[in-house]
């Protein structure tokens, strides 16, 4: 996923974003991280990198620092484009499809709730929190907010669960991006005098 943006290979490496973690003694899951400065963002947070780790740290009562903070200043960034790509290029950091499937959904439950934390904390932080939401996001953020809860259905078989996996990771990929759009949409038209991530 974002093979083709610069730095890409190395920003969304997955098992090395895990080691550093563990390194630094913090228990959540690269997916959570992710999740949770794409959350930031989706709710209209700053465009600044530093800002957007500082709000990390916060919504997931972190202290990220050395190389693991300097990783997620280019994860920021690299999000950030990825949803401003006129071609949808954006994909939430999940384990490669080779990892076992129930791991993949422990990613994509941890996705989802460090989403939501970083779209809380950036509501809150604007003071937008009881704002109505635009369009469909309200019932998108529900949707993100079951999700957190999957888990694999045992009665399934093995192709009907990749299936159902992968459809939900699409639906993903594009619910965030339609948050992302109706919040810059919202700034806009609420504040034209405020720079936007644009």
């Amino acid at each position: 996923m974002f093979d083709d943006l610069p730095g890409a290979g190395r920003v969304f490496d997955f098992d090395e974003i895990a080691d550093h973690l563990v390194e630094q003694g913090e228990q959540c899951s690269p997916s959570e991280l992710h999740g949770c400065l794409t959350g930031l963002m989706s709710a209209g947070a700053v465009a600044e990198p530093a800002a957007g780790l500082a709000g990390l740290n916060q919504a997931l009562n972190l202290d990220l620092h050395g190389e693991l903070a300097e990783c997620m200043l280019e994860l920021y960034s690299v999000t950030l484009a990825a949803l401003l790509d006129e071609e949808f290029d954006f994909h939430p950091l999940l384990p490669d499809d080779d990892t076992d499937l129930d791991l993949r959904v422990l990613a994509l439950g941890a996705w989802c709730r460090g989403f939501m934390a970083g779209y809380a904390r950036a509501t809150v932080s604007a003071g937008s929190g009881d704002a109505s939401l635009p369009g469909d996001s309200a019932e998108i953020l529900r949707d993100i907010a079951n999700i957190a809860q999957a888990g694999v259905d045992e009665e399934l078989s093995e192709d009907e669960s990749e299936g159902n996996y992968v459809e939900i990771v699409e639906y993903l990929r594009f619910a965030t991006l339609n948050i992302f759009m109706d919040s810059q949409g919202r700034a806009g038209a609420s504040d034209a005098g405020t720079p936007s991530l644009h």
